[in-house]
């Protein structure tokens, strides 16, 4: 088994080792021109020859492999496997080491132990002298003809010809708009070197990173991974060192030369040129009017941000949200986008940040430069200036009389909010309801509602709320509520006429008096008098003029019969007045 040594013969002569035994090659003897040189050699256990290496650890996942002329960033320990002394460590340095494969910048030894090695995996490499130092060593730290072992943790891989690498883990099947150059962007995210080892992350300070596209603010390779991104998509971004923070790194937390990985979730995407985006989700059937600037609206949303997280609700709080339009009351986009809608209508409304809460935002509620989304649905809205608007659905074609103040009245009705929330019916009772117009028993929108019905006529009557229940509403009525009554006249008895306080409906009792002594004793003090006059009123039979004060009126009665003002009525005072019967005598 022959071998030219890798030292130096004596002077040159040709040198053949012969290992474990001697032998005298049969060719020598035809050379005898040629001086030569025969060492026989009593060997020890065969040496190796080329580079051994032991993968004591292997990653489950390698997506990449080392090759030649890829860089590496890796740690180590280097021993002498004589001894096991240690003669150099990366660790002890705190920084790993960062190189080219096979360009020449590393022992040939421990080139070629490092090709195929995945990120995270550990190897011993040991490194023959003839691929390490050979005879002449290192100084003092390796001697002559050592054997090197390397301790090797892989951190990186990486190739000048890399790009950004791009792997989309979610991306919604509604994607109104991706990012672009010059777009304003809110994303979360996790980063990490190729080890998984976090290096930073956006949910630890649970804040979005907030910045501009295009504008150099991020790495390069970080600007590229964002672009096309749709609000809620969800990518892995895998960035080469030179597309990242290349050889300088960043801080304590990025070394020098590492790819960088983020997994990215985009929460807004908005442009400082973008306007409102409306979608318009149901519109109702009728719509004689559209909202305006000066009308007071009143609706219902659901405010969400892009991703759909809500942060606020009118229907949780079971109350609309109630403004002015066009008066400044509100964030400029909702403003604009009040306007022009039905009663009844729902729209999707996409605020951007220029046009809400911009820089600011709301404390904790809303964080800055957030695209705000709302589903909104108009439940009414009104004019100070609106008139109260009647539609005649039926109108007997008989109508001798028509209603008007001081008549007595008896009516069925329904009472809804304009989305059609039935708030009061008189079906709910016995009997239709009555009241005397004039007499501001109900209110004032539906006393004018009430006025100019023939009897059997149906109307629809729209009241705004200041001839309703105005801003504070009533028992079961919201706030500022614009009322649609469906009204129906059953019965209509004409009313008090000018100059008298109180007239019969029905014939008077005859004779008077003794219908007015109710306990019989012969006299009709006040309290007795007030009390027979409101029982004629309950029971239909007499009527007080309406919208005057009913205990003024009844009283200016009795002393108008008291003739002596004794405090009392008696039989002679009544018979007096039926004889004189003056102009103001009701009776």
């Amino acid at each position: 088994q022959l071998q030219w040594p890798p030292f130096h013969c004596i002077q040159s002569a040709p040198c053949v080792i012969v290992r474990n035994f001697c032998l005298l090659p049969l060719f020598l003897p035809r050379l005898p021109f040629l001086p030569f040189l025969l060492v026989c050699v009593n060997c020890a256990p065969e040496s190796f020859t080329d580079v051994k290496v032991d993968r004591y650890f292997t990653p489950i996942r390698c997506p990449r492999e080392v090759q030649t002329e890829d860089f590496v960033r890796y740690h180590f320990n280097g021993t002498l496997e004589a001894d096991g002394k240690q003669f150099d460590s990366s660790h002890d340095r705190v920084q790993a080491l960062v190189s080219q494969v096979g360009s020449g910048r590393l022992l040939s030894g421990l080139d070629r132990g490092l090709e195929g090695m995945c990120v995270n995996e550990r190897r011993k490499i040991s490194v023959p002298p003839h691929l390490a130092f050979g005879t002449v060593g290192a100084g003092s730290v390796i001697p002559p003809n050592a054997v090197l072992v390397y301790d090797v943790l892989l951190l990186d891989i990486w190739n000048k010809d890399d790009k950004v690498q791009i792997r989309t883990l979610y991306r919604p099947e509604d994607c109104i708009r991706a990012a672009v150059a010059s777009d304003f962007v809110r994303y979360h995210y996790n980063g990490t070197l190729l080890t998984g080892d976090m290096f930073d992350s956006s949910y630890l300070r649970n804040a979005t990173y907030d910045t501009y596209l295009g504008q150099g603010d991020l790495i390069e390779g970080m600007e590229e991974g964002l672009l096309g991104m749709c609000v809620g998509e969800r990518r892995v971004v895998i960035v080469p060192p030179f597309l990242g923070y290349g050889e300088n790194g960043s801080g304590s937390t990025v070394p020098p030369q590492a790819t960088l990985v983020y997994e990215v979730l985009m929460v807004d995407v908005f442009n400082s040129k973008d306007n409102l985006t409306v979608t318009v989700k149901e519109v109702p059937e009728s719509c004689s009017r559209r909202s305006k600037r000066g009308d007071f609206i009143r609706y219902h949303y659901n405010g969400t941000f892009q991703d759909g997280t809500p942060f606020d609700s009118s229907y949780q709080r079971n109350s609309t949200y109630n403004t002015y339009i066009g008066k400044g009351y509100v964030m400029k986009g909702m403003d604009q986008a009040l306007q022009g809608l039905c009663i009844g209508e729902k729209r999707r409304i996409i605020i951007p940040p220029h046009l809400a809460y911009g820089e600011s935002g709301v404390g904790d509620l809303i964080p800055s430069w957030t695209v705000l989304v709302f589903h909104i649905h108009v439940i009414d809205f009104h004019n100070p200036k609106d008139p109260v608007v009647i539609r005649t659905t039926l109108r007997p074609p008989d109508c001798p009389q028509t209603s008007e103040a001081n008549d007595w009245l008896q009516y069925r009705y329904n009472c809804s909010l304009m989305d059609g929330t039935l708030l009061y019916s008189s079906d709910q009772f016995d009997s239709p309801s009555v009241t005397t117009l004039g007499m501001n028993a109900v209110i004032s929108g539906l006393e004018t509602g009430l006025s100019g019905m023939c009897v059997g006529e149906k109307r629809e009557v729209v009241i705004p709320p200041h001839w309703a229940h105005g801003e504070n509403g009533a028992a079961g009525v919201p706030g500022s509520a614009v009322l649609l009554f469906q009204l129906e006249l059953v019965d209509l008895q004409k009313g008090v006429p000018d100059g008298f306080m109180f007239v019969w409906v029905e014939d008077s009792p005859e004779p008077l008096f003794p219908a007015m002594d109710l306990n019989g004793d012969k006299q009709v003090p006040l309290e007795e008098f007030s009390d027979f006059i409101e029982l004629q009123s309950k029971e239909g039979k007499g009527r007080l003029r309406p919208g005057v004060d009913r205990d003024a009126v009844i009283k200016d009665m009795f002393y108008n019969q008291d003739s002596n003002r004794d405090h009392k009525i008696t039989e002679e005072e009544i018979q007096l007045k039926d004889d004189t019967v003056p102009q103001r005598d009701e009776f």
